[in-house]
């Protein structure tokens, strides 16, 4: 994994430096993406600013994130911790809303609208400090099953470990010498204020979702399998045929020059 790191550190400054970038913006959730994301850009020297979010979040969740902001900030000199409180904002917000929306709200607005706010908060920060946002989304997430929010954890800048799946990131993760506690964390979004991870929303392991999108590149069908197999390859295909709306290019409506 050490010509994988030194690959995406060079890849990122040196988009930086193309961008006129003085840095990185880097949300920090206490999981393994932003973890590996956030160590990444932390090598490249820039000025790097970590920032924690959180809306309504278990403890576990904060204390693995400042742990492992902690441990850069004593290793890197160009690494800043923030934590931004936005369990206030985001209660105001959905009170705002709910009372001018006349059906009831549903979760996942609600679970859309902490990662967009917390979007617009690292854009902020990137404004304000000429820097890039860093993305944290994985191969599996981005490209698989688009387990992120169109313009939430999606809306970035630059994605450095987007064509990495799962456990290839748990591994450079090792390399990077994360801590142990996120290293043995499960996967988690961190947007249902619970300790819920991605494999109960999505009823499939990292792992298996791995082999499913080998599978369905290679150009597999349901039918092929049998069993939890052919139960994983059903997840995986119906999520990544849903969530297309993400991955791909916003539509433009073409008007024909003949009736202009």
């Amino acid at each position: 994994m050490k010509k994988v790191a030194e690959h995406i550190v060079a890849w990122m400054a040196d988009y930086a430096q193309g961008a006129g970038s003085k840095g990185f913006v880097v949300g920090v959730s206490g999981g393994i993406d932003s973890a590996v994301t956030s160590a990444l850009a932390a090598r490249t020297g820039l000025p790097t600013t970590l920032v924690e979010m959180p809306i309504h979040q278990p403890d576990s969740q904060v204390n693995r994130a400042w742990e492992h902001i902690e441990n850069l900030k004593a290793k890197y000199p160009n690494v800043k911790g923030i934590s931004l409180q936005l369990t206030s904002v985001f209660d105001q917000m959905i009170s705002t809303f709910e009372s001018t929306e006349r059906e009831e709200t549903t979760e996942m607005s609600l679970v859309n609208t902490r990662a967009r706010l917390r979007m617009t908060s690292l854009y902020f920060l990137a404004s304000n400090r000429g820097a890039l946002v860093a993305g944290t989304g994985n191969k599996i997430e981005d490209f698989g099953v688009g387990f992120y929010t169109k313009y939430g954890d999606g809306g970035v800048d630059l994605s450095p470990i987007a064509d990495l799946v799962k456990t290839e990131v748990f591994n450079l993760g090792k390399f990077l010498e994360v801590p142990q506690s996120i290293l043995l964390a499960k996967p988690t979004d961190g947007l249902w204020g619970d300790d819920r991870s991605d494999e109960d929303q999505i009823g499939a392991s990292y792992p298996e979702l791995e082999w499913a999108m080998e599978k369905a590149n290679s150009g597999s069908e349901a039918s092929d399998f049998t069993g939890r197999e052919k139960e994983v390859f059903e997840i995986y295909s119906r999520m990544n045929r849903q969530n297309q709306h993400k991955m791909n290019p916003i539509p433009v409506c073409k008007i024909p020059d003949s009736l202009k």
